[in-house]
């Protein structure tokens, strides 16, 4: 451990010195954690007067990050200090190699933080220095899940929810398609089996429209688009193959994160996950933002609503609507906006292969559901109409459906993007090889479906890591069954993962089963003697 001169370097990003720089030798620790970490012994961290979760920043010839302090007794020896995975590759760091560390203040988000669960309402400048600070890894993620309780418990006005899309979007990339106008697709989720986008978008773009889709991963779902269309194809692209694909293909699903296009998002996203929770203001300004950064003019938001989805209500959805369209507003976004049927699952399957299966079913016209066809039609009709169409959208969406144009262009889109399987027919399509029936327990009709616990079912099926792990459904609501009938079926890949699966759908029973006779109301009972 050797002390050296304060470098101004250090004070760059609005850092605060608190200390003298050392050098240290580099020891790779094989760990990932989300944000940037490093190690070091006690003694050397007791010299230096750092804590634990205290911030460093690190420093090579050529870079520097700030990260966050762990202590050790025997993991590093003194004078090394152990930098992990995501470290090691921020500042291409090889073994051995040397790093000069100096203290610095904690980030000013943190106070920041505090005023949000205080539902205090941030300035345009304190949400750019927040986003600045999360893009650049400054937060650790217990105050990264700090302000996304913040903004779940408080959500942001629309003036912040403006103000942090475009702070998201100026963090990354902007994507500069030489095409006019650009078209763009989202739904806020929410309702399980929700593979539509799959089947708008090819037909968007056999009609001539340009739509770069970006999607997202999982956060509390059974897989977001990403990680559907990633059964076949890559998905993660660069910003200029998006652009490429775009102006030659006209349409392109590509996961958000794969690119650095308001990296903040992702960021954020990742605190998400494990919370299972979508704030509010935190959906608006995650759309929007990434609308915004492939340039899109015109914007169609698909709401899914009903009992047990994130939008539960139409009181709910129409505000959503007129927040998506206001924000939308704001940042030069035409928005318009579809609330739609979420009661139930859209289609039969749910999970990444399972829902690639039925939308490639859907474009080979033979749908083993009417559902996920009239949503993806009617959708998809909407945004035609967008671009200009003077007829009926939702039929000529439908005329390219049964013309094979849309499958031929999935199978174009898919090509360019990068897939083993160019012409993949559903029938191709690898599911689980494991599976388990979930049975009915009476006579009846199936009067209800809980979305949320078919949800956790799925996850705990192995969804969305398990690709193949997934629920198609037998049954839905209105549909007469027997006792012993087959209500859903269960896929994994993994024994251990059905079992779970199995025994969740016993402890949740997501299915309502109900006779034709609600209730019986008896008056006074009236006895004829012979």
């Amino acid at each position: 451990m050797v002390q050296g001169d304060v470098d101004m370097h250090d004070m760059d990003r609005g850092e605060e010195s608190a200390g003298v720089p050392v050098m240290f030798n580099v020891s790779e620790i094989d760990l990932e954690t989300g944000e940037f970490t490093v190690i070091l012994n006690r003694k050397d961290a007791s010299i230096m007067g750092v804590r634990s979760l205290d911030r460093v920043k690190v420093s090579t010839e050529k870079d520097s990050m700030v990260a966050i302090v762990e202590l050790t007794d025997s993991v590093v020896s003194t004078g090394h200090v152990g930098v992990l995975k995501k470290g090691r590759k921020q500042l291409d760091l090889e073994q051995d190699a040397h790093v000069r560390i100096i203290p610095v203040t904690r980030p000013r988000s943190i106070e920041l933080i505090k005023k949000r669960l205080n539902g205090i309402e941030l300035s345009t400048e304190e949400i750019n220095i927040l986003t600045d600070e999360i893009t650049n890894h400054r937060l650790s993620d217990v105050e990264l899940s700090a302000f996304v309780c913040s903004t779940y418990m408080n959500p942001l006005n629309n003036r912040e929810i403006t103000d942090l899309t475009m702070a998201m979007v100026n963090s990354g990339e902007i994507i500069d398609i030489d095409v006019d106008p650009i078209f763009d697709f989202h739904s806020v989720g929410g309702v399980p089996g929700n593979k539509v986008t799959l089947i708008v978008v090819p037909i968007v773009a056999a009609a001539g429209l340009s739509i770069p889709k970006t999607c997202s991963r999982a956060i509390s779902s059974a897989g977001g688009t990403a990680d559907i269309l990633e059964t076949i194809a890559n998905v993660t692209l660069p910003g200029w193959k998006i652009k490429e694909i775009t102006e030659t293909v006209g349409g392109t699903i590509a996961w958000g994160g794969g690119v650095n296009i308001a990296p903040a998002d992702d960021i954020i996203i990742r605190a998400e996950y494990p919370l299972s929770i979508d704030p509010y203001s935190q959906v608006i300004a995650s759309v929007l933002a990434k609308k915004k950064a492939v340039g899109a003019d015109h914007l169609l938001m698909d709401i899914p609503t009903g009992p047990y989805t994130k939008v539960p209500s139409m009181d709910l959805a129409r505000t959503y609507a007129r927040d998506f369209m206001e924000v939308g507003k704001n940042i030069g976004i035409n928005v318009q906006c579809a609330i739609t049927y979420g009661g139930q699952p859209i289609g039969r399957n749910i999970g990444p292969a399972l829902e690639v299966k039925e939308a490639l079913q859907v474009l080979e016209n033979d749908p083993p559901s009417s559902s996920t066809v009239e949503k993806a039609t009617s959708l998809a009709g909407i945004i035609l109409e967008m671009g200009g169409m003077s007829g009926d959208g939702k039929e000529e969406a439908l005329r390219i459906l049964r013309s094979g144009e849309a499958l031929s262009k999935f199978h174009e889109m898919i090509k360019a993007q990068g897939t083993d399987h160019p012409g993949i027919t559903s029938g191709q399509v690898p599911l689980g090889e494991l599976i388990g029936d979930v049975i009915s327990p009476g006579r009846g009709y199936v009067s209800s479906i809980h979305n949320k616990n078919l949800v956790r079912i799925a996850r705990a099926a192995g969804c969305p890591h398990d690709k193949f792990g997934g629920i198609v459904l037998e049954k839905k609501i209105g549909h007469q069954v027997e006792k012993g009938d087959i209500l859903f079926r269960v896929y994994s890949s993994n024994e251990q993962r059905l079992k779970m699966a199995l025994n969740t759908a016993n402890k949740l029973i997501p299915f309502s089963i109900e006779g034709m006779v609600l209730e019986r109301v008896p008056g006074e009972r009236v006895i004829h003697s012979t």
